[in-house]
């Protein structure tokens, strides 16, 4: 009788570590899938601010149309990918990253325009957006990692094998932003 509630005890024990591991792995997951959210979020508010930004840089710039129509483009172009390409995103949001340089560059040659308070407001907007973005891309890799974590280690592998769980691919610097730039007096 001894023998049966210690193996009794021990499979109710193997159930809970099991159910406990399966948890922990799904809550490791819906942790990326949030961070995830919190990159879609800011990428929105970008995209929100970009029709306002070009409008006010277009009255001071008007023969650097192709300048606007490329953000515009990309802009539209990102609200085409769909959901669940994490990949495609992150690429046409960098290009339109790179594309709003201009657009802020292009503040340099016309000194009312830097003067004028809706440009600054929008210019200080958007980069606390990209702030906010690059944050957000931290987080996300930070929270893969955890879960990818819990995919390779024992005994939670085991679980992920069973039940299909897959690796999420990081986020990566596109290979443009990790040149060195190049600093010329």
């Amino acid at each position: 009788m001894l023998l049966l509630g210690i193996i009794i005890i021990i499979i109710i024990l193997l159930i809970g570590l099991y159910i406990a591991i399966y948890n922990g792995l799904q809550k490791a997951k819906i942790h990326a899938q949030e961070a995830w959210s919190q990159i879609d979020v800011q990428l929105k508010r970008r995209n929100d601010l970009i029709p306002n930004l070009v409008e006010t840089v277009k009255g001071y710039a008007k023969h650097e149309s192709g300048t606007f129509e490329k953000v515009t483009q990309l802009r539209n172009q990102l609200n085409q990918v769909p959901a669940n390409d994490h990949a495609e995103t992150m690429k046409v949001s960098d290009e339109l990253a790179n594309s709003l340089k201009s657009v802020f560059a292009l503040a340099e040659a016309y000194p009312d325009l830097k003067a004028n308070q809706n440009f600054l407001a929008l210019q200080e907007e958007l980069t606390n957006t990209e702030n906010k973005i690059a944050y957000s891309r931290q987080l996300y890799n930070s929270t893969v990692a955890f879960y990818d974590q819990k995919l390779v280690t024992f005994p939670s592998n085991i679980v992920a094998s069973i039940h299909g769980f897959q690796k999420i691919a990081y986020l990566e610097t596109p290979a443009t932003e990790k040149e060195v730039p190049q600093v010329k007096f």
